[in-house]
């Protein structure tokens, strides 16, 4: 009987340790990184001038970050002043009181401006990466420096032509990086003091503006991330390149971050060229092959990023007003709705919520395969410059950053 009290008491103790550690760290495009946010009991329409606006701030300067929450504190990042090129990273309370902001060295000011990457924060410690290729790991209770590492000086990268805009991946004690180039072209670091623990060649390309993901795949932890021309697969725990894929863009951007499901791996650029587009990989069972089971090239999407729900893909093309529903088995376009223009989306709740790069408009939609259909919407009011930055959802908010801007919307049902 004790001994099976001491194995409740230790089976409580992993449970809650594991949800502690997943609520302990936010990052890019939500717990898993695929735009899905596990909130509930939100609004199901909105008002025509938009869910109440509980709290803004304009004063951020350039930037495209989203935000990320941890800690009771917002944390954005933003280059007030772009002759300067210094790059703040603001804390806010809950209510919109700016805590303090703390400068973290030169940033991005020369293509398209601006603050890049998302805050990842695990725990005490909160990390970030520049336009410039700096990697900081910061204190999350008041942005203090901890220790930095540069692409150029110590990792010996290509330059990007846009700027490094990578959001950092965390996983226990290591911190994932891409700093492209020929010997340490993906690199994983002591989370807590920055020392390289593994760099891996890769394919020897220059980096792009993808962030990566981990996965577990038949026991093996994985590591997949793209660079100038491909699409890569390591293993998570030594580096070794397993395999690459030619994956093109014209410009070599692709910024958006690869989705891992039942044994496969969904990738989206934007190029109509034979090896580019939307392309679904089936690793081999041990994961150290990937083949192409389909492309389709019809779907342009940038940087907007996918939803997947039960068999199918939901996005958007690039600056057009088309949303497309994708069968995952085929590969086949099952229609294109034209109701809003093309940008970011999210998803939380049963319902998506897209964000027009080109106008501005935040909207409420329902999507399932046979339409999509746009339930309210309404004009962002502040900011100025690319719509860019994606939504994100937190505590029955919607957090909306326009460049300068940062708007806070209460989505409590």
């Amino acid at each position: 009987m004790k001994i099976k009290k001491t194995l409740l008491t230790l089976a409580l103790v992993t449970l809650v340790s594991g949800s502690y550690m997943a609520l302990a760290q936010t990052q890019w495009r939500g717990p898993n990184r695929d735009g899905i946010y596990p909130e509930t009991n939100l609004l199901k329409t909105w008002p025509a001038e938009g869910p109440k606006l509980l709290w803004s701030y304009v004063g951020l300067g350039t930037g495209q970050g989203s935000v990320a929450i941890a800690n009771e504190m917002v944390y954005v990042t933003g280059i007030p002043d772009t002759l300067t090129s210094e790059g703040f990273l603001f804390a806010f309370n809950p209510d919109g009181k700016l805590l303090w902001k703390k400068s973290y060295g030169k940033d991005w000011v020369a293509v398209f401006p601006g603050a890049r990457s998302t805050p990842t924060v695990v725990d005490d410690l909160l990390y970030l990466e520049n336009g410039n290729g700096a990697v900081h790991c910061l204190k999350a209770k008041d942005g203090e420096k901890v220790w930095s590492v540069d692409f150029f000086r110590d990792f010996q990268c290509d330059s990007v032509q846009f700027g490094f805009s990578e959001s950092l991946l965390v996983s226990g004690d290591t911190l994932f990086c891409t700093p492209g180039g020929k010997t340490n072209n993906v690199v994983a670091l002591n989370r807590f003091t920055g020392k390289k623990i593994w760099a891996s060649p890769g394919y020897g390309e220059p980096a792009t503006y993808s962030s990566p993901i981990l996965f577990n795949h038949n026991g093996r932890r994985m590591f997949a991330n793209l660079t100038a021309s491909s699409i890569l697969g390591l293993d998570a725990a030594t580096g070794e390149m397993f395999w690459r894929i030619k994956q093109f863009q014209d410009n070599k951007i692709h910024a958006n971050t690869p989705y891992y499901f039942d044994g496969k791996l969904l990738v989206s650029s934007a190029s109509r060229k034979d090896s580019s587009g939307l392309v679904l990989l089936q690793l081999s069972p041990d994961g150290k092959k990937a083949e192409i089971v389909w492309r389709n090239k019809e779907f342009i999407n940038l940087m907007g990023g996918f939803i997947v729900k039960d068999g199918f893909m939901y996005g958007s093309a690039y600056l057009q007003p088309k949303w497309f529903c994708i069968d995952l088995a085929t590969g086949l376009t099952k229609y294109i709705a034209k109701e809003l223009g093309g940008g970011p989306v999210i998803y939380a709740d049963g319902l998506f919520y897209c964000y027009a790069e080109k106008d501005g408009e935040m909207a409420l939609a329902e999507g399932n395969p046979e339409k999509f259909t746009i339930l309210s919407k309404f004009k962002v009011p502040l900011g100025t410059a690319e719509h860019w930055a994606h939504p994100v959802i937190a505590g029955k908010k919607l957090y909306l950053r326009h460049n300068d801007a940062l708007m806070v919307y209460d989505l409590k049902q």
